[in-house]
């Protein structure tokens, strides 16, 4: 048994607990150490994968640099340096040779796999429960992210469906899809970027909840703080965070462009009732497919914290704090990769927010003890 996973299942204590070691969590792991914290002495990062990587390693092998949106870097490495100038490069083996390429130069010593089932109040205290044991903090900075958590929608006559039904999270290969007719459901990125390789090989049709916004010209920092300050308003008022989408519009690259010009975006409203061998509309018009792709986002991972009852009725968790990462409820709680977050450059900076507003929480309580 190595230190490490003996460390585990000692129910160490420790000043702060980081969950998740994906962008977010790494970038609160090296701002934890620049004020002057130790890995495995005063905070432990948490992971659930087998590897370092987060959500990347698990990527559609057709997603290469040349195609994903930008990745940016994580505090004090470049992300370039690691991955050189070749854009063939799979994401999900360039990002998470970066992740763990980082884990090492910052000594951050990530226990993983380490799968936190559970969060609860225990006094001044937060007990934490994993499938290798107990541990114990003063505080946590949730870094759980999405992935985990695919969302599809309830739809009447969905377990009627004789078909396949798929989401996001399952995708491998358009290839997998010749010869049959695939529903695509979701107005997001990923459902363009899925339709756009599907379409290639078979026949598709394409719905969508609200009609599709394409947004016209470059996405700049004054538009990229305006999409966060949206979402930050509702998070600070307690109500979900909206999809990314809902807020910037889907960006019209040549990919899309040329989307258009074949007749692949030729976009139906969402149906009312899904029948054995396809979808039905309420005007009584019926689709026959043979896959339904959904690619209808994901949820936020936070399942192991119900026990603290963070969240408002409204379903959302109402945040404060300078990046709204704090928890309202609980100070000692931060969420980051959470509303404003959830973006890659957005978990950089909520990375080190919550670093900085949570070691002063923690040092304000412990000079408030008698």
């Amino acid at each position: 048994m190595t230190e490490q996973t003996s460390a585990v299942r000692m129910a160490l204590k420790r000043d702060i607990v980081v969950i998740g070691a994906g962008q977010a969590g790494l970038s609160a792991g090296y701002h934890l150490k620049r004020l002057g914290l130790e890995p495995q002495r005063d905070f432990t990062i948490l992971d659930a994968a087998p590897r370092p990587g987060g959500a990347w390693q698990y990527r559609w092998p057709s997603l290469t640099l040349s195609t994903v949106n930008r990745v940016h870097d994580l505090p004090g490495m470049s992300f370039a340096e690691r991955a050189g100038g070749d854009t063939s490069v799979l994401a999900s083996v360039a990002v998470p040779d970066y992740f763990a390429a980082y884990e090492e130069r910052f000594a951050l010593a990530v226990q993983r796999p380490t799968n936190v089932t559970l969060v609860c109040n225990r006094g001044d205290r937060l007990r934490i429960e994993t499938d290798r044991g107990l541990l114990s903090a003063r505080g946590i900075i949730n870094a759980t992210g999405t992935w985990e958590k695919p969302y599809i929608p309830d739809y009447p006559g969905k377990d009627s469906f004789a078909g396949r039904q798929l989401h996001t999270h399952d995708f491998h290969r358009a290839e997998d899809f010749a010869g049959q007719h695939v529903l695509v459901v979701g107005g997001g990125i990923s459902a363009i970027q899925l339709l756009d390789q599907i379409s290639a090989v078979t026949r598709t049709s394409w719905v969508t909840r609200t009609p599709p916004r394409f947004r016209e010209g470059p996405f700049d920092e004054e538009a990229g703080r305006a999409a966060v300050r949206m979402v930050e308003e509702r998070v600070r008022a307690g109500l979900p965070p909206n999809s990314v989408v809902s807020v910037t519009g889907l960006p019209m690259t040549p990919a899309i462009a040329a989307m258009q010009q074949r007749g692949v975006l030729n976009r139906q409203p969402m149906f009312d009732t899904i029948t054995p061998t396809g979808v039905r509309w309420a005007d009584g018009r019926e689709l026959a497919v043979d896959v339904i792709l959904w690619c209808t986002g994901f949820r936020s991972a936070l399942d192991h914290l119900a026990p603290l009852d963070l969240r408002e009725p409204s379903g959302g968790i109402t945040m404060t704090g300078r990046l709204a990462t704090q928890v309202a409820r609980d100070p000692r709680i931060h969420l980051v990769g959470y509303g404003p977050s959830a973006s890659t450059i957005g978990a950089n900076r909520a990375g080190a927010a919550a670093a900085a507003e949570l070691v002063q929480t923690l040092g304000e309580a412990a000079s408030a003890s008698p």
